[in-house]
């Protein structure tokens, strides 16, 4: 009977072994399991077709553009249909063409706002309606005041190598609630103004952001940024975004 016993005991432990390795295995697999997206934030929709090509690819969003925005600038240079002159802007040397502001950027359709927050870098930090690219408060390294001259009156300009918007994009948003574009952190960036109350928030965060609801999200909340209603330095304008990013 002893022998019996002990070996109904030794069963039992073997079974709860298996039971607790299938476990762990199911919640590492569940773990590892990408979020499939099956359809694009309604957002996308104001992005310039002309520019942009936009897909899913299993949780991220892909965004391909040519870089080249569907608005006047004198950036890009005379004969081209949408050059305008512009005497008081210190243009950089280079024009806009087909070849040299292709971007693509890949963020996640759902972003992840547990985590900390991230520092923005130079170059893209995100990508406009218009297709152009998005940058800091920054340039070359420095405060962005020290190139004002050479911002266009939608406050951007060429260099290094892609045309983009420091300051609030005046050709898509002034003053309003439009959207501005996406960051590299999925978070949507939109104008001065919030949809929901049509006024200035006045409940952002350090990197610009809040939780509300958009034209965008059907009466559901969505955290989402605002350029900040404060003016930069020597620009008379606002900059485009600082951070740190929220959704990394």
């Amino acid at each position: 009977m002893k022998y019996l016993f002990k070996i109904s005991l030794l069963f039992v432990f073997l079974l709860a072994l298996t039971f607790i390795a299938c476990s762990s295995d199911n919640e590492t697999t569940n773990e590892v399991e990408e979020e499939i997206v099956t359809e694009l934030h309604a957002a996308f929709s104001a992005f310039n077709t002309e520019a942009t090509t936009i897909y899913l690819d299993g949780s991220k969003v892909v965004i391909e553009t040519t870089g080249l925005p569907n608005h006047e600038t004198v950036y890009w240079g005379e004969g081209n249909a949408l050059y305008i002159d512009e005497p008081d802007v210190a243009t950089t040397p280079s024009i806009m063409s087909s070849n040299n502001n292709a971007t693509t950027i890949r963020v996640d359709a759902t972003p992840n706002l547990t985590g900390s927050t991230v520092e923005t870098q130079l170059n893209t930090i995100g990508i406009a309606v218009s297709g152009a690219s998005i940058f800091n408060d920054q340039e070359g390294g420095g405060a962005l005041d020290q190139a004002a001259a050479s911002l266009d009156w939608t406050g951007a300009h060429i260099g290094p190598g892609v045309y983009h918007y420091h300051l609030e994009p005046k050709a898509f948003t002034d003053d309003d609630d439009n959207l501005v574009g996406i960051l590299l952190d999925g978070v949507f960036l939109y104008g001065r103004k919030c949809n929901s109350t049509g006024t200035y928030p006045t409940d952002l965060d350090a990197s610009g952001g809040h939780t509300s609801t958009t034209q965008y999200t059907n009466g559901e909340e969505e955290y989402h940024y605002h350029i900040i209603n404060e003016l930069y330095s020597n620009t008379g304008s606002y900059i485009a975004f600082a951070g740190p990013y929220q959704g990394y």
